[in-house]
């Protein structure tokens, strides 16, 4: 047991060193997923591979990479459990080529599936042995109804939502903070994440059209300069079938809040961001808000007056 814990702390460190000597790459992808469960695996299987002939350490895909269904009978018959076949061909993958994985919103089948037919909305993370380091579970779930925009979606009729947020991850690219989605309208997920440590924040997507030419640029970028931490946000795009399509553009931002890179709106593909943690760490000394921000009772007392 000593030894286990002798081995993991050397893992740690050695990824912190590796972060501090020298500049990541991380791959942010876009994709078009369908009900097609094999073909989705074919498709991101070649952004995956690609990503890392081009020298990324960690790749990140988006909310719905496994599929997403033209129904809610298909969705949740297409459905599956952590150690089903579609995660474990992931792990597999991520051995083969070394490399980590954000797989950004997996349909997880629930803990009393057989009885209730209820689902998870799961972001994992795989490091590059092929092992699970972290689930987190969507907590803030898409009910929203926005007739004049086409926009009828309701979450939480087949998902359940996730009970707590998970501490932010270490990994070759430095530490990340999870979310999925609909949590980036949230800034206290997002503070929350920071205050334990994130370096990068993650919110792997699948955004309406009609959401995302309003917003989605707009709330990246302001997560950014809030919790002066990287963004990355991996993206569905186009047309997943005849009922639903997406916005795309998936993004990367810099903790100034600047766009890195940009997938575009129109198709699948990646982009190519390095991340350099001295940007964190330079931003947040010169202009030290955490340092400035009161305490909760202070920001409370509004409602006491």
């Amino acid at each position: 047991m000593f030894r286990c814990i002798l081995g993991s702390l050397a893992w740690r460190l050695r990824i912190r060193l590796q972060n501090r000597m020298s500049h990541s790459l991380a791959a942010v992808c876009q994709v078009t997923a369908t009900p097609d469960k094999e073909a989705n695996f074919s498709a991101c299987k070649q952004l995956v591979e690609e990503a890392k002939q081009r020298g990324a350490s960690m790749v990140f895909l988006p909310e719905g990479f496994d599929y997403i269904g033209s129904s809610r009978e298909e969705t949740l018959s297409l459905s599956e459990s952590l150690t089903g076949d579609t995660v474990s061909r992931y792990t597999q993958l991520a051995r083969k080529l070394d490399v980590w994985l954000s797989l950004g919103g997996f349909h997880e089948r629930g803990p009393k599936w057989e009885t209730d037919r209820r689902i998870y909305n799961s972001h994992i993370i795989i490091n590059e042995e092929g092992d699970i380091v972290s689930v987190y579970r969507k907590s803030h779930l898409f009910d929203v109804e926005l007739p004049e925009k086409g926009v009828s979606l309701k979450e939480s009729a087949f998902t359940i939502p996730g009970s707590s947020l998970v501490s932010p991850v270490q990994t070759p690219i430095g530490k990340i903070g999870l979310g999925i989605c609909y949590d980036l309208r949230f800034p206290e997920l997002s503070l929350a994440l920071q205050r334990h440590g994130a370096e990068i924040l993650t919110y792997p997507s699948a955004f309406t059209v009609a959401t995302g030419a309003a917003h989605w640029e707009v709330l990246l970028r302001a997560r950014a300069i809030e919790s002066q931490c990287f963004v990355l946000a991996a993206a569905q795009v186009g047309q997943h079938h005849e009922k639903r399509s997406s916005y795309g553009r998936a993004l990367a931002v810099d903790p100034w809040g600047e766009v890195l890179g940009d997938c575009g709106g129109e198709k699948p593909g990646m982009v190519l961001v390095e991340i350099d943690l001295d940007k964190v760490s330079s931003t947040r000394r010169n202009m030290p808000v955490q340092q400035h921000r009161r305490d909760s009772d202070f920001y409370d007392s509004v409602e006491k007056t």
